[in-house]
């Protein structure tokens, strides 16, 4: 197995920064043997085009998306979503269409900000129903959960 391949992986399957002293040990090689491994693995994605790169931190070395590539985050990784906003979700999700008066009487007034944020995110839409808003969930919320069919309740 070459070197620089197994430096690649490890820095692959951390997902963080990792010394260069931790890529030794985890690579079985010296330390001078890592640092041209990593040497030859920054040159080698410098002149690739590719949407990955290698870069030193103060932490270690760490294998990354290219800045460039950095709006694809948005769209494609799962949402940090706190358990506030589940619940407000859920309390959607359930009801499969729900009056946004209906949601702020279950959930409490922090459900206005939490509509919104849900909007931002793509899991929830809102359309107008008279004096209020008419929410369901969307297609990327099941896509997101992973949940194509829900429960009548």
């Amino acid at each position: 197995m070459k070197l620089t391949n197994k430096i690649e992986a490890i820095l692959y399957l951390k997902g963080e920064p990792v010394s260069l002293n931790q890529l030794a040990l985890y690579a079985d090689c010296q330390r001078s043997q890592a640092n041209e491994a990593i040497v030859e693995l920054i040159a080698e994605y410098g002149h690739r085009e590719s949407a990955l790169e290698i870069v030193e931190t103060s932490a270690g070395y760490s294998l990354q998306l290219r800045t460039s590539y950095q709006g694809l985050i948005q769209s494609l990784l799962p949402a940090e979503l706190s358990t506030s906003l589940l619940r407000t979700l859920a309390a959607i999700a359930l009801k499969q269409t729900i009056l946004q008066s209906e949601l702020i009487e279950l959930r409490g007034s922090s459900a206005y900000q939490h509509v919104q944020e849900l909007i931002s995110l793509g899991f929830v839409k809102k359309k107008s129903a008279g004096r209020s808003f008419e929410l369901s969930i969307t297609d990327k919320f099941h896509q997101y959960f992973e949940i194509d069919q829900l429960p009548e309740i």
